[in-house]
């Protein structure tokens, strides 16, 4: 779905972009106030995951990262609707965010550090491809929870009331 597709590209480049930023103009470890106290800058490199789990295992997240984007691109195959392209364009598009970094970057190939750099106060310093996860994510589960199917269809919802059967009536 090309839906799917745009918001891929939007939050690969975004991502992307900001990194590049940060890295040419802040030196490793720089913090920048933006809203003092809420949001600064802190430039950082990542090798684990969220809260920096996982800091010696940097390949899995480079698998489960690869695995994610090929298991989207296979479902967005059977998307029909709209708020499931955004989510899935936005949950992939996050998830190759980082996995380019994990390629890419130092220290070597498929174990590369990613790039964080959005830090609130007592919380994860995150970046542009995380907000598209876990925004997307949300999406992904409101999606579930009110039961719409890829195709925009609803579990445990008959046929639209045109297309059911008559219920046994011999009039018009």
């Amino acid at each position: 779905m090309a839906v799917a597709a745009a918001v891929f590209t939007i939050a690969v480049v975004l991502d992307q972009t900001t990194k590049a930023v940060v890295e040419s103009t802040m030196s490793l470890g720089q913090k920048i106030p933006v809203i003092d106290p809420v949001l600064s800058w802190h430039y950082i490199l990542n090798p684990g995951a969220a809260f920096s789990i996982g800091t010696d295992v940097t390949w899995i997240f480079t698998i489960l990262q690869a695995a994610v984007v090929v298991y989207v691109a296979t479902l967005l195959r059977k998307v029909r609707h709209l708020p499931w392209a955004l989510a899935l364009g936005g949950v992939a598009g996050g998830a190759a965010g980082n996995l380019i970094d994990r390629l890419f970057r130092e220290p070597s190939f498929g174990m590369g550090h990613v790039v964080d750099f959005i830090a609130l106060p007592d919380f994860a310093v995150f970046n542009v491809a995380d907000s598209f996860v876990v925004c997307s994510m949300i999406g992904v589960c409101l999606l579930i929870f009110r039961g719409v199917n890829l195709d925009g269809s609803r579990e445990g919802v008959g046929p639209p009331a045109d297309d059911a059967p008559e219920s046994g009536r011999t009039g018009p």
